[in-house]
């Protein structure tokens, strides 16, 4: 408990590198050292293993977005790893989590759980409704261009998972989306691969605007998809 409420304790070197050159460059010790110092004691590394971590730290710390959108709050692990990241480096941004209605009943409500991991963090806004719909409704409230990161979970079907990627590629200006679950293995497999046929599915025919950088060794699988320079 104390390691769970303990916001911010350490502060890390800006890792990026060579800003100026096309492709994303992170210093991945200054990023690994976050991890095991800052990370992984509040966090652990499940349902996000350590590719992942790194994967959401230097998106995150790369393009410094002043607001994170996400939904499925769940308990809030997800949102905590934006808030620990973002007070780790120096970013200043706001959280915005989504959820639905506590007395919907779904197999992923988590009832009087939800957001414990987040609730007194005053970065961190919870809501409830539609994900994409309350993200927007947020952005069309702000007078002037901002710099946007999605977290789109992985476990909604391909269908929400495509409607939903069209829908940020469309409508944001210049987003950037962190997508999980996205890992693919052919269909013997029995696995969840709805995600990642939804980011083919989104994209296709327009492959050559995207940049996509996805781990690959195995379940569960993220992807961290932006427009190119």
């Amino acid at each position: 408990m104390k390691r769970l409420f303990n916001f911010g304790a350490e502060k890390f070197p800006d890792p990026r590198l060579n800003k100026d050159c096309t492709e994303i460059e992170v210093n991945k010790w200054v990023i690994s050292n976050f991890i095991v110092k800052g990370l992984v004691p509040v966090v652990g590394v499940h349902p996000y293993p350590l590719d992942e971590l790194m994967l959401m730290t230097t998106a995150v710390t790369f393009f410094r977005p002043q607001y994170i959108f996400e939904w499925g709050t769940h308990i809030g692990k997800s949102a905590r790893i934006f808030y620990e990241i973002t007070k780790a480096f120096n970013i200043t941004c706001s959280i915005h989590s989504v959820d639905l209605p506590s007395d919907v009943k779904h197999i992923e409500n988590p009832g009087q759980t939800r957001g414990m991991m987040v609730k007194e963090i005053k970065e961190i806004f919870l809501h409830e409704g539609n994900g994409v719909t309350k993200a927007f409704e947020i952005i069309n409230s702000i007078s002037e261009e901002i710099q946007t990161l999605f977290f789109v979970d992985g476990d909604h079907s391909f269908e929400s998972v495509k409607r939903e990627l069209i829908l940020i590629l469309e409508k944001v200006h210049n987003p950037v989306v962190l997508l999980h679950d996205t890992f693919f293995q052919s269909a013997e497999s029995n696995y969840n691969i709805g995600p990642f046929r939804a980011i083919k599915e989104a994209i296709k025919g327009e492959e050559n605007c995207y940049e996509i950088i996805s781990t690959h060794s195995g379940l569960p699988g993220m992807t961290l998809l932006f427009y190119k320079k």
